[in-house]
């Protein structure tokens, strides 16, 4: 219990210290850098004057359309310049995003529109008529901008808390719908306050976005740098980087590592990145130590977590010319890490068990599924805190000696495709929607 302790650190900055809400963050670094460039896309650059300007108007239009506190709103862009103002301009409003990707099977886009009951849907205007009969209200960035841009450029005055919600992302769930994960700012926060203890503003200063916006990485490559001064390099993946005109200036990767794997073979990483970050899935030690051997990359960090937590949840800086498996390392501050077996009861070091992440990243639960928010959002049975919970993750894992972490594998049938959590009972139901099939 003694070294659980040790190995769970809950350190965290005093109230007065951190900021509350994501806007904040960024609203600090506008004051601070106004002039420099924030984001680059293949159409465009905007300073970070330009970007809070753009974001802030589309906020007050979003206020006069009534989204504030806890109203969900679609956000169904491609990926540009633009569609970083939907995000701020949407979480300036006090509202919470929810990420829609176009390469989504137009089934599944109309299910998440209808589960997650949104009022409002920001895109562009040629995909507006795919989405006309949803009944939510289409905000066309390009076509409406004149109208928005009528609104003021200052900065809104918050009417949200630290507890009101960011975003929710959907994940893949076993009884063949998707489900709705759903974040507060709180939890985001502490997960970039996180980010920017551990990596310097050098490392930061300009970094790939490449990740959809449906994936939960993509919240480090969004917000982190955007939070200390540093440029996103908008992409439409991992492996357009060699392509880009700003690849050169990239000195952070965050990425998968099957993306990462690809970009090795066809000798895609720029001579400018110092630091890459790989999760999602599993990190062969082959591919970390190839990683090692492009001169530039001076750090490499294997990061685990689920959505329900908040991104990351541990992490771990792998050695160069390591010749072990990489761990997926220690909690991130705030985090804890119970490794238990099927009775609760913590295991001894390096016994397999199952792991159960608590602390400040935990998400608030499932959007409208209490029963399952109750199922693997159980009472922490380690903590005196009125209400604490952990998140049974349903990956297997063993602490090490030191209490580094080591991934085992999974309790389910839970499988990751380029990073992606797909639930195959998911598959099963659409094959047995099938005509003529009776079993799968």
């Amino acid at each position: 219990q003694q070294l659980l302790v040790e190995w769970n650190p809950t350190q965290v900055a005093t109230a007065s210290e951190q900021a509350a809400c994501i806007p904040e963050l960024i609203e600090r670094q506008v004051e601070r850098t106004p002039e420099e460039v924030a984001v680059i896309s293949v159409a465009e650059q905007v300073s970070y004057r330009e970007l809070n300007e753009r974001a802030n108007q589309l906020a007050h239009y979003l206020r006069a359309q009534g989204v504030g506190a806890e109203v969900l709103v679609g956000v169904l862009m491609e990926r540009s310049v633009e569609m970083v103002v939907a995000l701020l301009g949407v979480l300036k409003a006090g509202g919470a995003y929810v990420p829609l990707d176009l390469l989504y099977p137009p089934e599944r886009l109309s299910f998440m529109l209808e589960d997650a009951g949104l009022r409002v849907l920001l895109t562009q205007q040629r995909h507006a008529s795919t989405f006309a009969s949803h009944g939510a209200q289409i905000v066309c960035l390009d076509s409406d901008w004149p109208v928005i841009a009528q609104h003021s450029t200052a900065n809104p005055r918050s009417n949200i808390t630290s507890d009101n919600l960011a975003y929710v992302i959907y994940t893949s769930g076993s009884t063949g719908q998707p489900k709705g994960v759903a974040i507060r700012h709180h939890s985001t926060v502490t997960m970039l306050r996180w980010a920017l203890s551990l990596y310097s503003e050098e490392e930061l200063a300009c970094v790939l976005a490449s990740t959809s916006i449906c994936f939960d990485i993509s919240i480090f490559e969004l917000f982190a740098p955007l939070s200390c001064g540093g440029k996103l390099v908008v992409a439409e993946n991992a492996l357009q980087l060699p392509t880009l005109a700003a690849a050169q200036a990239v000195t952070l990767i965050n990425t998968v590592p099957s993306a990462m794997a690809e970009l090795l073979r066809i000798e895609g990483l720029p001579a400018s990145v110092r630091t890459v970050n790989l999760a999602g899935e599993a990190l062969p030690h082959r591919l970390a130590q190839e990683v090692y051997e492009q001169a530039s990359v001076e750090k490499l960090y294997n990061l685990y977590g689920p959505t329900e937590d908040t991104t990351y949840s541990t992490f771990a800086l792998i050695e160069r010319g390591s010749e072990k498996a990489p761990p997926i390392g220690r909690p991130l501050l705030n985090t804890q890490g119970y490794i238990v077996d099927k009775e609760m009861r913590v295991v001894p070091v390096g016994v397999a068990g199952e792991l159960y992440l608590g602390g400040e990243g935990l998400a608030r639960g499932y959007l409208a599924r209490p029963e399952l928010t109750a199922e693997r959002f159980v009472p922490h049975p380690f903590s005196e805190e009125a209400g604490a919970r952990l998140y049974r993750t349903g990956d297997l894992a063993r602490f090490l000696k030191g209490g580094e972490i080591e991934y085992l594998g999974r309790l389910d049938r839970q499988v990751k495709i380029r990073g992606f959590r797909i639930e195959l009972g998911e598959i099963e139901a659409a094959l047995l929607s099938r005509p003529g099939v009776q079993d799968c």
